[in-house]
């Protein structure tokens, strides 16, 4: 009876363990995707290593962004989660490749049912031509974006960096954000404040050290008793 129970412990560790592997958890994200209505899971790219999933690929808004990176983050084994996904860019390419038929079934006479017809046609024509314009329109959006991006990434204000670690801490279900004081001076990040626990502060600590411009982070946390 003892070496019974003592495989079957054996054999839920290691599939625990099994589950903790980036294989696994990118597995299980995927799964989670897939079961949720919002998020369409066909779109999303997930990879993962050292336990730090990345999401990538195009998705149709912010609210399925906002979704699939809450279920990454709630996944098992999961330490953060890069977001890299675009918002938009499914909705632009249905506009390129899709026309926009209209239907007209109007059981009228043989003149209006011409005159629907051309009705439905004319409809047809402006719609590509607003679907051209926003393609355009999206591109020049998208060079903007692009040009703005790099201009601010060749100099990261301590500002900018503090902003960034306080949002991440937030965002975060772990750490308590509100309760932790972030300063930043020439790149350098001090964290000051109290948390519950050591795996609090060793969470507010990688956050602060993934965040773009961070040179290194002083700990000065204090664990509450």
């Amino acid at each position: 009876m003892l070496q019974r129970c003592a495989a079957v412990l054996a054999a839920a560790i290691m599939t625990v363990a099994c589950a903790q592997t980036d294989a696994g958890i990118t597995t299980n994200v995927k799964t989670k995707l897939a079961a949720d209505d919002t998020v369409k899971a066909y779109k999303v790219d997930v990879d993962t290593r050292n336990g730090v999933v990345t999401l990538s690929g195009n998705i149709e808004s912010a609210a399925a962004k906002e979704q699939a990176i809450q279920i990454a983050r709630q996944t098992d084994g999961v330490r953060d989660v890069i977001d890299q996904l675009q918002v938009g860019e499914a909705a632009a390419t249905a506009g390129r490749d899709n026309d926009v038929d209209v239907d007209v079934d109007v059981d009228v006479d043989d003149d209006l049912e011409n005159k629907a017809r051309a009705g439905a046609a004319e409809v047809k024509e402006e719609s590509r031509e607003a679907a051209a314009k926003a393609r355009a329109e999206g591109r020049e959006a998208k060079a903007e974006v692009g040009e703005a991006a790099g201009k601010a990434g060749a100099a990261i204000t301590d500002a900018a960096i503090t902003s960034a670690v306080k949002t991440k801490f937030l965002a975060d279900s772990t750490v308590k954000g509100l309760r932790i004081d972030v300063d930043t001076s020439n790149g350098m990040v001090t964290l000051n404040g109290n948390v519950s626990s050591r795996a609090e502060a060793d969470r507010a600590l990688m956050l602060a050290r993934g965040t773009d411009g961070v040179k290194t982070v002083h700990d000065n946390l204090k664990i509450a008793r």
